[in-house]
């Protein structure tokens, strides 16, 4: 967006209807509640209540990707917004969180490639937009890692993960995802997508590119659920 059209249309606050600040669709005010997620699990980015490397569910069960990064913990008012962009359509709420996510300091090895978590095409037409794609467009072209889209494909239309608990959502997730392309991929990959949960989804995808090859897959997400359901 250009100088010209932010003088003529100056950034307003997407939760409270202040004037915005620092350049997003955020006042100041409403920017300084949205949950940081500083002390997280190292492997999951679990929010955790005191510092720790590993939390007790990855020592007793690994996740099979190497390393986790989710910048904001799933509340109030980051819930409200990613709500808004991916349900209600609300493309202003998706660029606010994608430039904070930018702001954020990247706390995991850098990887060779991102990979946005895929939707069912039928998911896809009914919505309009892949909100994992649209985070992960500007965050690596902020970043100058390079991105594919069809790396992976979503070849079966899984039902909504939301009511279901962690055992549910990995059954839901099983074989949901393929290799696109039969290309050469890097050694670190990470794979995006928007709110982590239990990682049904991510694991899934996280699966399928060790299959292919890949020697180390990195899961990032813009918010990490404070607790897994199930």
């Amino acid at each position: 967006m250009t100088q010209g059209w932010r003088w003529l249309m100056p950034p307003r606050c997407l939760l409270c209807g202040a004037a915005g600040a620092d350049g997003i669709d955020l006042c100041a005010a409403c920017a300084a509640e949205l949950p940081r997620n500083r002390t997280c699990c190292a492997r999951c980015a679990l929010p955790l209540p005191t510092p720790a490397a590993v939390c007790g569910t990855c020592q007793r069960r690994p996740p099979p990707w190497h390393a986790a990064w989710a910048p904001f913990r799933y509340g109030w008012p980051l819930d409200r917004l990613e709500s808004r962009y991916k349900f209600g359509a609300d493309l202003a709420a998706g660029r606010a969180l994608a430039t904070l996510w930018q702001r954020e300091p990247m706390v995991v090895e850098r990887p060779a490639l991102i990979v946005p978590v895929p939707l069912h095409r039928t998911r896809l037409r009914r919505r309009g937009y892949n909100q994992a794609l649209e985070l992960a467009r500007p965050l690596a072209r902020h970043t100058g890692i390079p991105w594919r889209h069809d790396v992976l494909r979503r070849v079966r239309a899984t039902g909504a993960q939301t009511e279901l608990d962690a055992v549910a959502r990995r059954r839901n997730m099983r074989g949901a995802f393929a290799l696109d392309h039969a290309t050469a991929l890097p050694a670190h990959v990470a794979v995006l997508d928007d709110v982590m949960t239990t990682g049904a989804t991510l694991a899934e995808c996280v699966r399928v590119l060790k299959r292919a090859g890949v020697q180390r897959v990195d899961v990032w997400a813009l918010a990490r659920a404070p607790s897994p359901r199930g």
